[in-house]
């Protein structure tokens, strides 16, 4: 990823109540909360609440092949997306490592991408070196800008914004005036991603506010995207991460990012391979920290059992029910039991995030049968 982004403050960061994330934060520029973290993530349960993600980094590619010559260099089926439909897509390196996660709509003859914006700039650049005689034209939107809205009311905030709330994850439909709405599956069960021109940035902000939804900050989504257990590029993951470990196998039907039935792509012979003989090394988990302990650990931290490294610790944030929690990437082999220690917290495994590995490969049956077991 690239280190020499440069971050423009959002104009919202002047609205009353504003707090910034901090500088050294991967949401710099943008809202961290409004003075009520956590009120503004019950709003975004059970109400409705607008966050600005306006430092998402969007791209747009237009051309007539741009659908099936996306579909050769990334890891989701994309040849079959419909116009006003969504995938969520990543691109991986030789070794099958995770370097992108991004989002894909496609509508009106245009797939409009966002993604990290640190990683942005990257990922557009791997893009137009891959075009080759493809017609496909990828290029920086730095004209859209990114708003979401949560919670149980957000269909009714955006059609009382004279926004047409798609009611199928991952649809899509325009807006009047530019740019589309798009609803995701995570975090919580309404989640809408609401894509419009910069220029229009803060009165679509204002104008979702007073139809329902409070402002809330990074904060309130990051606290819901961890418990919906939806890691992060270059926070939850580091340089070494596959996509079974952290949970995006999947078509876009199961909203995942990995097809298992596609056609070959980069970094395709490890996710079949994982798949059809072995199990990822390691897997994304929840953990509860002990908010008593004078302070919390790091992004980035080891967790440790018994003195002993058994896994990296993503995503830190206090949660307005479960309190302070994280995700962490753990062995695959530790009890979900298992005392541990994140900086200066004790830590839990959550029993519930552990994935299940009951389920029979195909690739291992057939070696089993093969030797008579």
């Amino acid at each position: 990823m690239s280190d020499s982004v440069t971050i423009s403050p959002s104009p919202l960061l002047t609205l009353p109540g504003a707090v910034r994330s901090p500088d050294d934060s991967v949401d710099a520029g943008v809202a961290w909360h409004y003075g009520n973290p956590f009120g503004e993530q019950r709003d975004a349960v059970s109400g409705a609440a607008v966050i600005d993600q306006s430092h998402r980094f969007v791209l747009a590619i237009s051309g007539d092949e741009r659908l099936s010559w996306l579909n050769t260099i990334s890891s989701q089926l994309v040849t079959n997306l419909t116009d006003g439909s969504s995938a969520e897509n990543l691109s991986l390196d030789v070794n099958g490592r995770i370097e992108h996660h991004f989002v894909q709509t496609d509508l009106g003859g245009v797939t409009y991408i966002d993604t990290e914006r640190s990683a942005g700039p990257d990922l557009l650049s791997f893009l137009k070196k891959m075009v080759f005689w493809a017609k496909a034209e990828p290029r920086e939107a730095d004209e859209l800008a990114v708003l979401t809205v949560l919670g149980s009311d957000a269909a009714s905030v955006l059609a009382k914004a004279g926004v047409p709330a798609p009611s199928e994850i991952y649809g899509a439909s325009a807006i009047d005036g530019g740019g589309f709405v798009r609803r995701m599956p995570w975090p919580g069960q309404n989640s809408y991603d609401v894509v419009i021109p910069r220029a229009h940035l803060t009165e679509w902000f204002l104008r979702l506010r007073d139809a329902g939804a409070a402002p809330a900050g990074t904060w309130a989504f990051d606290a819901l995207r961890v418990e919906s257990l939806r890691p992060r590029v270059g926070v939850d993951t580091d340089e070494k991460t596959i996509p079974h470990e952290v949970r995006w196998i999947g078509s876009a039907a199961e909203f995942g990012a990995v097809h298992l039935e596609k056609g070959c792509y980069r970094g395709q012979e490890t996710v079949s391979r994982v798949h059809n003989l072995g199990r990822p090394p390691r897997h994304l988990v929840l953990l509860h920290l002990d908010g008593s302990a004078d302070g919390r650990p790091s992004t980035g931290d080891p967790v440790t059992a018994g003195g002993r490294s058994v896994g990296r610790l993503g995503t830190v944030i206090d949660h307005f029910e479960l309190g302070p929690i994280a995700l962490a990437l753990l062995k695959r082999t530790i009890p979900v039991d298992t005392a541990l220690e994140a900086g200066p917290c004790a830590a839990s495994i959550d029993r519930d995030s552990i994935p299940s590995y009951d389920d029979v490969q195909a690739g291992r049956a057939a070696v089993d049968r093969l030797r008579g077991r």
